[in-house]
């Protein structure tokens, strides 16, 4: 891919000046290809126990830390196992504090939240069937997966059919590693939901954020923004490659690591 990872000299320079005043820096991840490996199916990830503990350590340490996900908020602190944290589910249509038992959606869903589910429940299940669809319901969102299809090919032809369709339908599209997530059509990605989260709480200083995927894009632009806007002095962006990783995702952010594993550095440098 021509990537260039960054040397654990890189890594801890660049994290550093989180360091200097910890209590006024805000630390974020991406959950799926950053914190835990990509698997065939959603419902078998997992969060290796190193990672976990290294987390534990940084939400301990910094004024802020959260999992930023495209997984709903529940469902991704099952998967880390931490109740510390702050998580902005489905890409940033929902927020669930620490410690809270239920998610608080986003504004911008008041009156839409079921138009993806259904329009899901009008397509045939035989059609995705055979062609190796698989559907996961997130409340707000609805995504076809085909990790794991016997034949790909065709299953990638089959969501591109429904891709259009579902636009031709008034929805919102959203394309990532293996997976088609229908939503509705509000201005809501990782990027405004991290905003939304800086702008809401304590003012912090420097702020960092790690993702593997397009939708993490969005995340470091936000970043940028805020810091070209005065909001914060200092942002850090990481980009967690694997093979299937868009080559936008590296070209966006500030250093690049090689998968979960070579993230396990910045983790320690963070810590």
């Amino acid at each position: 891919m021509g990537v260039t990872f960054a040397s654990p000299a890189d890594l801890f320079a660049a994290v550093a000046p989180l360091g200097e005043a910890p209590e006024r820096a805000a630390v974020l991840f991406d959950l799926d290809g950053t914190l835990a490996p990509i698997v065939d199916r959603p419902d078998r990830s997992s969060v290796p126990l190193r990672t976990r503990e290294l987390v534990e350590r940084i939400a301990g340490r910094y004024g802020l830390c959260g999992v930023v996900s495209g997984r709903q908020a529940l469902e991704a602190r099952r998967i880390l196992g931490l109740e510390d944290l702050v998580y902005v589910g489905n890409h940033g249509f929902e927020l669930l504090a620490a410690g809270a038992e239920e998610p608080e959606p986003s504004p911008a869903l008041a009156g839409r939240e079921q138009e993806a589910a259904d329009f899901l429940a009008g397509l045939d299940p035989a059609r995705l069937g055979e062609a190796g669809l698989r559907t996961e319901d997130k409340a707000a969102i609805v995504a076809l997966h085909w990790r794991g299809a016997a034949d790909p090919d065709r299953a990638e032809a089959v969501a591109a059919e429904i891709e259009t369709e579902a636009a031709g339908a008034g929805l919102g599209i959203h394309r990532g590693r293996m997976v088609l997530e229908l939503r509705p059509d509000v201005e809501i990605d990782k990027g405004l939901g991290i905003r939304a989260l800086l702008e809401a709480g304590p003012a912090m200083e420097a702020a960092f954020y790690a993702g593997d995927d397009r939708t993490d894009v969005d995340g470091f632009r936000a970043l940028g923004e805020l810091a070209s806007e005065g909001a914060i002095e200092r942002a850090v962006t990481v980009a967690v490659i694997s093979d299937e990783t868009p080559a936008e995702v590296s070209e966006e952010a500030d250093l690049a690591v090689n998968g979960p594993d070579g993230f396990v550095a910045v983790l320690e440098a963070l810590a």
